[in-house]
């Protein structure tokens, strides 16, 4: 769907749909919808009046104008109360507005942004704007037959204000949400799709694809390379699978100056069976998307390169399948990672943490000012948390801060978990230097404080995305299936960032 900006007035408009938002505690029509309310005979503030629309947030109520005025229909949106309007209910009411569009059957629109009247900054709020309206029409369909009377599609929106003096950072904020949209929608697709067309080489060309495409930095690691380095985890977990492990690295404004370095570092197992330790088969298949901090992290430096923003981003992405082979890992052997240290492997189900490991130590070659990694690292998180917010864990209040207000904002939102020196007992083992899991209590913590073994020399934040990454149905802008968690916040993260205060201190 394409949006555009455009300076006029409502009753002009021709239209197959013309969106006014109304806010719950108003009960007369705002200035933008006066007139039409009165070419079609007062029928909207009656119907506000007689509490036959009431505008309780994401509510809708579709009129046919009976050609009175030039669009053919009116959609009214509700905006709940007006002192409880955030970014995300701008988000909600826009993918409201454009999904209604589509499923009556509508090509075009036109949303008259003057009736939100709201006092957010006008760049956010437009971007939100267009975030919401457009992930809202996500569809996975890469192997479905459409009929073509099914095949409904919204072509255009046009957002309609009445100054020309906000056109132009209204356009630019409108723009940067596309972007942002974009990186979700390729985020999504890849983890929704089956591990069979994502196996870690197909991910390795699809990095090399993507860097070629904006102008970035792109190696990926093999097995040799692997084990020439010592990367004794990620080569661990990918002994009991046929598929060859890769090792990603994209690297955006690689010749920045006076610049931080941040490093995302994604999970990427790109199918979970559990290894020797195999999982149950129910829900099975959903351990396709075990790669969300992987896509998370491909897309968000896919948007910042499009948004030309100014850091050094590196993305390091392990990659490998987790599977039950003649020469998997088995529970009890030993693995050595590339920064030296040994880790007893108790479950071969807990190899997200080893792949990371290595990954997390070798972001030091990048002396970073800053690593976020993102994985879909724990049940325990979910049981803790739930699908609603995303496990943070980390070595620095600044950094932690940053992320936290970064997910404020976007509304992938985050909530903290301590990393207590108590919860390091847990994995201690007797024949290495620590082990892979911590026993049945605290599991989302204690994995963090696997991580933690290797992010000594700058600060870190661990996201674990297990909960928030995937969709268990349908709301207002995600759908059920892969959610795309990590790249607005991510994105936000950069484009929030100012100078780290205290570079390669945790």
């Amino acid at each position: 769907m394409n949006i555009h900006i455009k300076i006029g007035t409502a009753e002009k408009e021709f239209a197959e749909i013309l969106v006014f938002y109304l806010y719950e505690d108003t009960k007369t029509v705002s200035a933008p919808l006066a007139y039409c309310d009165k070419a079609l005979n007062n029928s909207v503030s009656e119907l506000i009046k007689g509490k036959g629309f009431v505008a309780k947030l994401n509510k809708t109520i579709v009129l046919p104008t009976y050609g009175k005025i030039p669009a053919k229909r009116i959609m009214l949106v509700g905006l709940g109360k007006k002192k409880d309007i955030t970014l995300d209910k701008i988000r909600q009411v826009a993918g409201i507005t454009t999904s209604t569009m589509r499923d009556i059957g509508a090509s075009d629109g036109i949303s008259v942004m003057d009736s939100i009247d709201i006092l957010l900054p006008l760049s956010e709020w437009y971007q939100a704007y267009a975030e919401g309206a457009l992930l809202s029409l996500y569809k996975y369909q890469r192997y479905k037959s459409i009929p073509p009377e099914e095949q409904q599609e919204l072509k255009e929106l046009t957002l309609l204000l009445s100054n020309k003096e906000m056109s132009r950072p209204a356009h630019d904020a409108v723009k940067y949400g596309q972007i942002i949209a974009d990186a979700v929608y390729f985020t999504r697709d890849l983890i929704n799709t089956p591990s069979q067309d994502k196996t870690p080489t197909i991910l390795a060309e699809g990095a090399k694809k993507i860097a070629k495409e904006l102008g970035i930095q792109c190696k990926v690691l093999s097995f040799p390379e692997l084990k020439k380095l010592g990367m004794g985890g990620l080569l661990g977990v990918a002994q009991g699978s046929v598929q060859p492990p890769k090792f990603i690295i994209l690297e955006y404004n690689a010749r920045a100056k006076n610049q931080d370095t941040i490093v995302f570092v994604g999970k990427g197992i790109t199918f979970d069976s559990g290894g020797i330790c195999l999982k149950q088969a129910k829900d099975m298949d959903l351990m396709k998307s075990d790669m969300s901090g992987a896509a998370a992290v491909m897309g968000s430096i896919k948007a910042i390169a499009k948004m030309k923003l100014p850091q050094r981003i590196v993305g390091l992405i392990p990659c490998t399948e987790n599977m039950p082979g003649s020469s998997a890992m088995k529970p009890g052997d030993i693995v050595k990672f590339y920064s030296g240290k040994t880790a007893e492997v108790a479950n071969t189900d807990a190899e997200g943490r080893l792949i990371l490991a290595d990954a997390l130590v070798y972001a030091e070659n990048y002396q970073p000012s800053a690593v976020i990694d993102l994985a879909t690292l724990t049940g325990s998180c979910v049981v803790a948390l739930g699908t609603v917010v995303t496990g943070m864990m980390g070595n620095n209040e600044e950094l932690k801060k940053r992320v936290k207000i970064a997910g404020e904002k976007s509304w992938e939102r985050t909530w903290e978990l301590p990393l207590w020196e108590e919860y390091q007992e847990q994995i201690k083992s007797d024949i290495a230097d620590i082990k892979n899991v911590g026993g049945p209590y605290a599991g989302a913590i204690t994995a963090a404080c696997f991580l933690s073994k290797f992010t000594e020399k700058y600060p870190w934040v661990h996201l674990d995305i297990a909960g928030t990454s995937w969709c268990e149905k349908s709301s207002a802008y995600t759908q059920k299936g892969a959610s795309g968690v990590g790249v607005r916040l991510l994105v936000q993260v950069v484009q929030n960032w100012t100078r780290f205060p205290e570079k390669n201190s945790p």
